[in-house]
Formats: C-alpha cells, structure tokens, sequence
C-alpha cells in the first residue's frame, strides 16, 4: 500500500483567506470570568501560551512555570501581533506596563488564574461542535503511540483533530482544543497527566465520548505513590460519562475490574483476544508485524508487541466509529515512529532509538524486543535513568537492572546517577558480559565507541530529560566517518 502518513484533514487556510475569529475580548471575558481593559471588540484568532507563537490576531496566555514565568513575555507577545493577553490579577501592574509600553493596543483580560480560565476558554469552544465525535486516550504507556494509529486508521474515512506530538497535559490538550473546526467529525486526543486531579480537569474540558486507557503501570509513580493512585487518577477519563458513552481497558490489565466499576456508561475490553476482527500477526523482527485483520493481511511497519498492542487498541476505536476494514489496514500500514519512540536507524550499528520517555515497564518492554531478534552481531543496551519514580526510584531502578542481567545483551551501559542502582542489580545478578556505569555523557560515548563494532545492535532507552538521543548522534556519525 502507499505511504499515506496522516495528516489532519482540515488543511491550513491560505494566508489570503482570513481566519474566523475564536472570540472577541468581551466574550471570552465573560467565558473566563475576567476583567477586561482595553478594547471589547479585539478579535482573538488564535490562541498560544509561548510569546514564539504570537501572531496578528492572537490570545497570549501568561501561565507561571517551574523555570519562567509567561508573565515576563506579555510585551513580547503584544510586539509579535497579540491582541489580547491573558493575565493573572497579581501581575495586573507588569501587565498594564508592558501594555502601556506597546501603545495600549489591544485588550488586556485579568483573573485569578490564567490555566483554569484556559480551558474554560477551551471548553467553551469544544462545545460549539456538540456533533464531533470525541475520542480520548490515556494510559501509563503507550497513548501518543495508540493516538497515531488510531488518527491514522481512522483519518483515511473521516475528516479528523487530533493534538500533535504529546501536547496531552492541562495546557497542551486545551491549546490543541482550538484547532477544531466544524468541518471535523472525529477528534482523537492524548490525554496525559503530571499530576493529581489533572485529569479530572482534561476530561471536563474535552468529554470523551469514547475514551480507552491503554494500562496502568509505573509512570509518574513518583508524584501520586501507587499503581492504585495511578489507576484512580486514570480512571478520571471516565468521570464526565453519563450513561451515553464507552470506555475501553485492556484484558490483561490488573486493574481491569477496578477501571470497569461503577462507570455511568459501558465499559468493554481490547486485545489480541477480545478485539474483534483481529486474527494474529506474525513478527517481523524490527520489520514490525503482518497482521491477519477483518481477513486482510497487511504490515504494521513499528517493532515490538507493545507497539502491535497499541495498533489493536486503535482498530477497537476505529471499529466504534465504522471506519472500513480497508481503510484501516491502510491507516495503520502507513503508521511511522515519532522521534525517540521504537525508531530504528540503520547503519553500521542498527540503533534502536526509544528514548523519549522510560518508566520500569517500558524499559523492560524495549529489551525485550530485542531480545526477541534473531541478531546475527552483539547486542548493546545503554539504559539512562528514569525520572519521576520518586520514592521508588530506588527500588525501580534496581528492578530494571536485575531484568537487564537477564537479558540476552552483551554488553550493559547504565546512564546516569540513578542508574547507579540498576548497575549494582545487574551486577549481582552474574551478568557475564561487559557492564558499565557512567554518569559523564562524553565517557560514554567514548567507551561506546570503542566497544562497538559493524552488525551490532544498540539499544538506547532513557528519560526525556537524559538526553540518550545524543549517543545516537555520536554513534551515526562515527560510522559515517569510518566509511
């Protein structure tokens, strides 16, 4: 089949054809609970909250953040076109001064707090659309994965919006919010969370009408203690259901009957057993798998069983909206890794490149595909610490690297200060091959370098925040050099 990645339907209006406004500043006013200075009748065409993205026509949200503060930005944003800016009462004095600085263009909008009057403001526009079809997606792991394939199997039928990347948190969903249209008949959004009560607060703003959580692991164990704190948190995607709607949990999940309890809506199951339709896959190694769907064979093109799970849960959804059996298999042939999540780079070294984000199950999923490989070189896993385990750090960490001195590498690098426990693990285990511990990224890099030789594999598995992605690029570029 063709290469068909998906796309949103709904193409990006010329620049000659003018952009319907979202709001005037009177009305969002009202929405927001906000006081109002300046003009009433700013028209906001848009809406950002990086003063980069400011626009003619647009509304700057100034949200506080752990590093900075957007409140620093607002004459930033008005110089960039801002024509109205969203601010909270304490910072009413840099606000006006930044707006008094800019010739006192534009509307300034006061409340309490700038986030929740976000999506107030997102709210109100999602509901402008009462007939878009509203499918949500939340999880430990797996949800930007199983977004992009259900975005892809259903978007070959129906004209769809869904959020880019991974913007699923409090301020991302709202943000995506507005790029519905009315042309839409499906939206299918990532929903993730940082913290507690977080997604009680997505799901009020966008009320799935389906809403399907991919499981209930280790991620942010740190901020809210429990896998039971996590499957409650999680189980707030279903909190705005009334009877009317469907959740989805899959069959293998320890949670599963505590998700399914007490609902107002129906709760069903999705897997390789309870999907129907689904008829096996054959695995094709880093090829990804040929899957037996509704009768069709085709190839999903992404490496390992927790990304074909990802695939089922997404032809469940599509199922649920009646897209075509064809279009389907076409949607999820077409499917490609985002950056740093199952890429697979070929070279001197094949790199397996997963390092957009890691938590113990992830961890050991990864090493578990390649595992699975019947690989003809040496098998390299470089391992960078996890974040967010908090409390349990420690023990997680230790957890992974005992599983890493089972696993069938050659040779273990571990990245990192709280890699240092994994290390120990693994060590303990009577891992036989080469084992390291590094905290120094040029070191590593070096001593990767040096241990590598051509038809090796790499595995590379890391928080965000570790930045693994770099070893890839040394790597890639070492090989060139050698030829």
């Amino acid at each position: 089949m063709a290469d068909t990645t998906p796309r949103p339907s709904a193409e990006p209006k010329a620049e000659s054809q003018p952009v319907a406004p979202l709001f005037d500043a009177k009305s969002a006013a009202a929405v927001a609970g906000a006081e109002l200075v300046g003009d009433p009748l700013s028209e906001l065409r848009s809406v950002v909250a990086d003063s980069r993205q400011a626009a003619s026509g647009s509304l700057f949200v100034a949200l506080p953040g752990e590093k900075t503060d957007g409140h620093a930005y607002i004459g930033a944003a008005l110089a960039a076109g801002s024509s109205c800016v969203l601010a909270r009462s304490d910072h009413r004095s840099q606000a006006e001064a930044a707006w008094a600085a800019a010739g006192r263009r534009g509307t300034l909008l006061f409340v309490a707090d700038t986030l929740a009057a976000l999506q107030s403001l997102a709210r109100e526009h999602r509901r402008r659309f009462p007939s878009l079809f509203r499918i949500g997606i939340t999880g430990s792991s797996g949800k930007t994965t199983t977004k992009e394939c259900a975005a892809a199997a259903i978007g070959r039928a129906r004209s769809i919006v869904f959020n880019p990347g991974n913007l699923n948190s409090d301020i991302g969903l709202s943000l995506s919010v507005f790029s519905m249209k009315a042309e839409h008949e499906v939206a299918v959004f990532e929903m993730g969370m940082n913290r507690r009560g977080e997604m009680g607060e997505l799901a009020e703003v966008y009320e799935p009408d389906l809403a399907l959580i991919t499981n209930i692991g280790t991620a942010h164990i740190g901020i809210l203690g429990s896998r039971e704190e996590i499957a409650k948190e999680k189980k707030q995607v279903f909190s705005r259901f009334d009877g009317r709607q469907e959740g989805l949990v899959w069959e293998d999940d320890a949670f599963k009957a505590f998700l399914k309890e007490g609902v107002r809506g129906r709760v069903s199951e999705f897997g390789s057993r309870t999907t129907s339709g689904f008829r096996g896959a054959v695995d094709m190694g880093l090829d990804g798998f040929d899957v037996d769907w509704e009768g069709l064979t085709f190839r999903f093109p992404l490496a390992g069983r927790h990304n074909l799970l990802d695939a089922i849960a997404a032809m469940a959804l599509a199922q649920r909206v009646g897209t075509p059996v064809e279009d389907v298999a076409a949607g999820l042939e077409s499917v490609r890794p985002l950056f740093g999540r199952s890429e697979i780079l070929r070279g001197e070294f094949t790199i397996v490149r997963d390092c957009y984000n890691a938590n113990p199950d992830s961890v050991e999923a990864a090493m578990g595909l390649c595992d699975s490989l019947a690989w003809r070189g040496r098998r390299l896993y470089v391992l960078g610490s996890m974040l967010e385990l908090g409390a349990s750090s420690a023990a997680e960490h230790a957890r992974v690297g005992k599983a890493a001195g089972r696993s069938a590498a050659d040779a273990l690098f571990f990245f990192g200060a709280e890699m240092k426990e994994a290390f120990d693990a693994a060590r303990a285990s009577g891992f036989r091959g080469l084992i390291v511990h590094e905290t120094d990224f040029d070191r590593l890099r070096d001593t990767a370098r040096a241990w590598l030789r051509s038809g090796d594999l790499v595995l590379l598995k890391a928080s965000r925040g570790m930045e693994l992605e770099r070893l890839a690029e040394a790597l890639s570029a070492g090989s060139a050099a050698r030829h």
